[in-house]
């Protein structure tokens, strides 16, 4: 039980930082005064929508920090709750309720609410303000940005792969639990063994293609530098969930809970370390000397595995109570995700020509897009649980809350 506390307050607390993330990116020190051209490539304005003049490089720091933990340490723990759902359910069965949970949130969002979020992005340059100029310009792009949910779509990805190993290779479960019980007493060697095998999926991908580089089919849009490294974190949680995650490494008395401080100071060194190698690369990746980036390159993994054991490590230590405000946003963190996006860009337009700062501006796009989209997610569970009511033969709630079970 106590694990489940720990996970589930872990869960409120990475989509608090998902949208303190996205409500931070306006206002970073980084960007460049103007607005990015809505029409021109590389379109830059599908990653920093709304452009401000306000600006805090502390946001930089916390946005920097986030782009190298945060979506590793989604992916590991989607992949840490997995296994129970295939084993569980047989792999037919599982997929079916992916779809419904995952793949068809997908195909909604990214055709209803990416559109209505980008609409801000294009006012900002936009010289015919119009929704049907808007929608003219928006079909002439050569991708359909999807936004932040180009999460679910891999995530959805990942799980059939899962369940297709589940099917072809049933023997896997006892090498899994294999691997990670020599790592039970030794955080140390879960840490060297991520890192190892994330340098030999990061490195190579990032020294060809830079390590910012996206590329999109349609909606389908992913890092060049990452698909393998999230494929890792995936696999490395699902590993740990088949053999309990309540026994391994991540129990909540384990050794790896009790030197949670180390493993944060940990986190904070790795990360000055590959900031300043990056910094040595910047502004043009491909100019800078090869040593640079081979090294800017090899300290991404130790600050990433770094910065996802220490996000665990310190919930394991102090996330271990329940609260019914975190039982409530860890519900609806689901929710939030798919509906947060627009509220963040049409909040961050609104404050455009107001006198706030940007620390000001970030924290009130915050605290309003989080409320905002956590009613929304309390509208849309309720509206699904009406439907199932209705038509018993859908799958559960669930399709919403997507609650580990």
């Amino acid at each position: 039980m106590g694990a489940n506390v720990t996970f589930s307050n872990l869960r409120a607390v990475v989509i608090l930082i998902v949208v303190a993330f996205h409500s931070a990116l306006p206002y970073l020190a980084s960007q460049p005064p103007h607005p990015f051209a809505f029409d021109a490539p590389p379109y830059r304005w599908i990653a920093f929508p709304i452009i401000d003049r306000e600006r805090w490089f502390g946001l930089d720091l916390f946005c920097a920090w986030q782009d190298i933990s945060l979506m590793s340490l989604m992916f590991l723990l989607a992949g840490l709750f997995t296994p129970q759902g295939v084993i569980r359910k047989g792999a037919a069965a599982y997929l079916a309720e992916r779809w419904w949970r995952i793949g068809l949130p997908f195909v909604l969002a990214v055709a209803l609410l990416s559109p209505l979020a980008y609409y801000a992005s294009y006012l900002t340059t936009a010289t015919d303000p119009s929704p049907a100029a808007f929608w003219q310009h928006w079909r002439a792009l050569p991708m359909w940005p999807s936004g932040p949910q180009w999460f679910l779509w891999q995530l959805l990805l990942l799980s059939g792969l899962a369940a297709a190993l589940h099917e072809l290779v049933p023997s896997w479960p006892r090498a899994a639990r294999l691997i990670v019980a020599r790592c039970d007493d030794r955080p140390l060697l879960f840490f060297a063994g991520l890192t190892s095998l994330s340098g030999l999926a990061y490195v190579p991908l990032a020294m060809i293609f830079t390590p910012w580089e996206w590329t999109s089919f349609g909606p389908l849009s992913f890092q060049l530098s990452r698909p393998l490294h999230y494929l890792l974190y995936f696999s490395a949680g699902s590993a740990i969930g088949v053999y309990g995650y309540d026994r391994s490494v991540f129990r909540a008395d384990g050794p790896l809970a009790r030197h949670w401080p180390a493993w944060v100071a940990a986190a904070f060194g790795c990360f000055a370390v590959w900031g300043g190698l990056t910094s040595l690369t910047m502004p043009d990746w491909n100019a800078s000397p090869p040593a640079y980036r081979l090294a800017a390159a090899f300290a991404f993994p130790f600050a990433c595995a770094t910065g996802v054991i220490a996000f665990v490590a310190s919930s394991l230590a102090l996330l271990r109570r329940r609260s019914t405000l975190l039982d409530s946003l860890s519900a609806n963190a689901y929710g939030i995700y798919l509906t947060h996006y627009p509220f963040v860009l049409w909040l961050q337009y609104a404050l455009l020509g107001t006198s706030l700062n940007a620390v000001g501006k970030a924290t009130f796009v915050l605290i309003a897009a989080l409320v905002l989209s956590w009613a929304a997610s309390g509208l849309l569970t309720a509206s699904v649980r009406l439907l199932v009511h209705r038509h018993p033969g859908l799958p559960g709630n669930g399709a919403i809350s997507d609650q580990p079970r």
